[in-house]
C-alpha cells in the first residue's frame, strides 16, 4: 500500500503549491523521459500515477531484480517501447508510479523519502514509517517475509525496495497507518488545523480509468491516483492491496461514507488472508453478520497469480529434445556481452564444463543448466525456480557466440546482448 500513502504525500506538495496534479513531467523533472517525444513533453504527474503513461507493467522490474537502482532504472525508461498509445491504456507499473512520485517531489531538491517523512510521516507522528530499507533494516522489531515451501511458511527472502521507494518501498506498522487512515477519513484534517486540503485529498480518490468488476466481490472497480475506487455491495470504498512475491501482502480498506477503515498486514505470499479479514469485518459492520467464505476465493486469486505462466513455461520447458544436441564447448559462449538497456553480461565458467550468467551492476550470478545445443535456463525469479528463464547464445561463423538472449530481460526492454570483443 505505498501507492496510496505516496499519494497522500504529493497531495500534501500539492496543498502546498509545490506542484500541481497537471503539472508536465518533462517542465519539473526533464531528465525523466519515456520511448517517444509526444509522451515525454506531454505526461503530467497525474498520469504516471493514474497508470495511464503507456510504460508496460511489468517496465524496470527486471532490472530491479539484477541490481539497478531508481536512477539507473530511469534512465533506461526511454529504451523501453510503449504498451499502449499514451492516456489510452491503463497498466499498473510499479516504475511509472515511482517516475510520477519522483518528479512531483523535485522541486523541493530532496530524495523521495526525506519528502514523504517531512510532509507526511514526522507530521502524524509515524515514527515507525519509512520509505528507506536502510531504517527497516535497522529495527529490531521488524516481519520477516514468508513464502510457502513444501507446504510449509518459511522465512527466506529478503526484499530491497528502495528503486521503487513510492511505489512499493513504505515500512510501517498498523498504529502509524491508523494515524493516516483517520486523516484520509477525515479529508485532510488530523489533530489540528488541515494538513492536507479537501480537495486536494479527493482528486485522490476520484475515479479516473475504469478497471471493471472486481474479481471476488464483483463491485464496479475505478483506478485513482494510488488509490482503487469501488462500488460494492456496501457502497463507495477507497483501497489498496499489495503484493511482494517474496513474501508479503498489504490491504487498506476505507469506508469514507462510515467513517471507518481497515488495515491488515501480512508478512506471507501468496495468501487472500488480508482480503479475507477485510471482507468479513465489513460485513459483520454493515450486515451484522459474515455473509460468506471469503478466504477461500481471495486464496485461490493469489495462488494462481503466477499459474498460467508457470504452466506455459514448465510446458515449454519441461524435457530436452530426445535426442538433445550436445553443448557447445564452454571457451565458445565465455566473454563479455552488452546492450544499453541490461548493460553488461558475463559468461565464466565453473568447473570444467559449467558456466554462469553475471547480470546486473554487481554481477550477480545465475548458474544456467544446459537443454539443447546453445539452449540453456536459468532460474531469474527465486521465488518461482519452477518457471526457468531461457537464455540463448547465437553462434557467429567462427564457432563462437556473437550474442546472447536472456529471456528475463526480454519481455519489454531489449534482451539480446551483443559479445564485446575480447
Amino acid at each position: 500500500m505505498s501507492k496510496p500513502l505516496s499519494s497522500t504525500v504529493i497531495a500534501a506538495l500539492v496543498t502546498q503549491r509545490v506542484v500541481e496534479w497537471g503539472d508536465r513531467v518533462a517542465t519539473i523533472a526533464p531528465d525523466i523521459q519515456l520511448h517517444d517525444a509526444y509522451p515525454t513533453t506531454e505526461v503530467t504527474i497525474r498520469n504516471f500515477l493514474n497508470h495511464r503513461s503507456g510504460l508496460p507493467g511489468t517496465a524496470g522490474d527486471d532490472l530491479e531484480s539484477i541490481g539497478y537502482d531508481m536512477a539507473a532504472i530511469r534512465d533506461r525508461i526511454p529504451l523501453i517501447p510503449p504498451a499502449s498509445s499514451f492516456r489510452a491504456g491503463y497498466a499498473y507499473s510499479n516504475a511509472g508510479f515511482t517516475l510520477g512520485a519522483t518528479a512531483a517531489a523535485r522541486p523541493t531538491g530532496k530524495p523521495w523519502a526525506d519528502v514523504a517523512e517531512t510532509a507526511l510521516y514526522a507530521p502524524l507522528g509515524m515514527t515507525a514509517t519509512s520509505s528507506r530499507y536502510d531504517d527497516f533494516r535497522a529495527r529490531p522489531n521488524r516481519a520477516a517475509l514468508h513464502i510457502r515451501v513444501d507446504g510449509a511458511w518459511t522465512a527466506r527472502l529478503e526484499r530491497d525496495a528502495d528503486p521503487q521507494a513510492p511505489a512499493g518501498g513504505a515500512c510501517s506498522s498498523v498504529r502509524d497507518l491508523a494515524q493516516w487512515m483517520r486523516l484520509e477519513l477525515a479529508q485532510g484534517t488530523f489533530a489540528g488545523p488541515p494538513a492536507i486540503s479537501a480537495e486536494t485529498l479527493a482528486a485522490t480518490h476520484a475515479p479516473l480509468f475504469a478497471r471493471g468488476p472486481n474479481p471476488v466481490t464483483g463491485a464496479t472497480s475505478f483506478y485513482g491516483l494510488g488509490w482503487n475506487v469501488e462500488f460494492g455491495r456496501h457502497g463507495l470504498s477507497w483501497g489498496q492491496a499489495g503484493a511482494f512475491s517474496q513474501g508479503a501482502r498489504t490491504l487498506v480498506t476505507l469506508y469514507p461514507d462510515a467513517d471507518i477503515g481497515i488495515v491488515v498486514l501480512a508478512s506471507a505470499f501468496p495468501s487472500g488472508a488480508p482480503e479475507a479479514l477485510a471482507d468479513s469485518f465489513f460485513d459483520q459492520v454493515f450486515d451484522g453478520a459474515v455473509s460468506r467464505d471469503w478466504l477461500t476465493p481471495w486464496d485461490a486469486a493469489y495462488a494462481g497469480l503466477f499459474g498460467p505462466e508457470i504452466a506455459a513455461t514448465e510446458a515449454m520447458y519441461a524435457h530436452a529434445p530426445d535426442p538433445a544436441t550436445p553443448a557447445l564447448p564452454a571457451a565458445a559462449c565465455l566473454g563479455r556481452y552488452q546492450n544499453a538497456y541490461a548493460g553488461t553480461a558475463t559468461i565464466t565458467a565453473e568447473g570444467d564444463t559449467g558456466l554462469v550468467l553475471h547480470l546486473g551492476p554487481q554481477g550477480r550470478p545465475y548458474p544456467p543448466r544446459h537443454l539443447d545445443r546453445d539452449l540453456f535456463l536459468y532460474v531469474s525469479d527465486p521465488e518461482m525456480p519452477q518457471a526457468p528463464a531461457a537464455l540463448h547464445f547465437t553462434i557467429g561463423a567462427d564457432g563462437r557466440a556473437s550474442s546472447l538472449t536472456a529471456e528475463s530481460l526480454d519481455s519489454n526492454g531489449p534482451g539480446t546482448l551483443q559479445r564485446v570483443p575480447d
